[in-house]
């Protein structure tokens, strides 16, 4: 018992609370002098980690052994003229390893760490005033680098995925509001073959093979004026950007003025999905499921708008308005019909 009397919390020398392994797999490359053998040693008997050490002579026989096993940490000797730690720390880099790597030398940690660190490795330890404890925590430490390298690549990689599918998916439903606009573009090409046939040919348009139809491909635009296109472009991204609700005021006067140059949805359609098709790959790899579903969300209110302003003139032809005579002259009218 300390002095005082007092009792020191357990859990402050527990290994798994302060964040140490359980077990370590180590691979110790050293020349055949075996410098700074003595703190391997320690190292693999501290009782504090289980340590499974393993051995290599030589540069060689240690690339062979990382290239064939896995290991949570390795340990070099560095011995300028017959072991170089460092160019042995910078090829394992080079190609592609990510294991820690703890260098191990007589020089001084001012003379080598910084070398070290700029060479890949994560740490420099001298065998003439290093501790085995030291080691076990640098050893620590550098194993949790290394796995929240890991950690961290998995997540970018795994972002790039849903980007991709997000992008992918966008797309898709550009190819099938493609494919909508050519199923209408048969249509009406099927009712106007059934009133003016192709006397010449035999065959009506609808018969024809239409390639251009089936092919993946962007539509032009509809022969609109270029100042209505450069403005529903600037008026999906406001839309993306700002959502359902807040362009009211300007939807309304753009379906009224569409009914009024009596531009069919099916040319409207083709404008938007030429206009979004435009915006997806502009974006490259972001995100593209938000701005495919407020784009989607901006052409059905602009048809709503539509369906609203061709119902109004659909009322006014079926009841034009009609002129109002003053009293007098209804009484002139009927007294001269009679």
């Amino acid at each position: 018992m300390p002095p005082g009397g007092k009792r020191l919390n357990p859990t402050r020398y527990d290994p798994l609370w302060q964040g140490l392994p359980a077990h370590l797999r180590v691979l110790y490359v050293c020349d055949r002098q075996r410098t700074g053998g003595w703190l391997a040693d320690a190292f693999s008997a501290d009782a504090a980690v289980e340590i499974d050490l393993h051995e290599s002579v030589g540069a060689l026989a240690g690339l062979a052994r990382l290239r064939d096993e896995l290991f949570d940490v390795v340990l070099v000797t560095h011995e300028p003229g017959e072991l170089d730690a460092l160019e042995l720390v910078e090829g394992c880099r080079a190609a592609g390893a990510d294991e820690p790597l703890i260098v191990l030398g007589h020089q001084s940690e001012q003379e080598m760490a910084v070398l070290c660190y700029e060479a890949g490795a994560d740490g420099y330890v001298c065998v003439n005033t290093g501790t085995t404890r030291g080691l076990v925590w640098l050893a620590a430490k550098a194993l949790q680098r290394c796995q929240l390298m890991r950690q961290n690549r998995r997540l970018l990689q795994a972002e790039k995925q849903r980007l991709r599918r997000e992008q992918e998916e966008a797309e898709r439903l550009l190819r099938q509001q493609r494919s909508l606009i050519g199923d209408l573009e048969r249509l009406r090409a099927a009712d106007q073959a059934a009133e003016l046939p192709d006397l010449e040919s035999g065959e009506t348009p609808a018969e024809r093979p239409n390639d251009a139809a089936d092919r993946d491909f962007i539509p032009p635009p509809p022969d609109l004026p270029q100042s209505l296109i450069s403005h529903y472009r600037e008026l999906l991204r406001a839309y993306v950007i700002m959502g359902t609700g807040n362009l009211a005021a300007e939807l309304r006067p753009l379906a009224e003025v569409l009914a009024t140059a009596a531009v069919s949805p099916r040319e409207v359609m083709q404008l938007h999905v030429h206009v979004a098709a435009e915006l997806i790959h502009g974006l490259g790899s972001r995100s593209s499921r938000h701005v495919i579903t407020r784009a989607d969300l901006l052409v059905v209110e602009i048809m709503i708008h539509m369906a609203d302003a061709y119902r109004a003139r659909y009322r006014e032809s079926c009841r034009p308005p009609v002129q109002l005579l003053f009293p007098s002259m209804e009484d002139f009218v009927a007294a001269s019909t009679e």
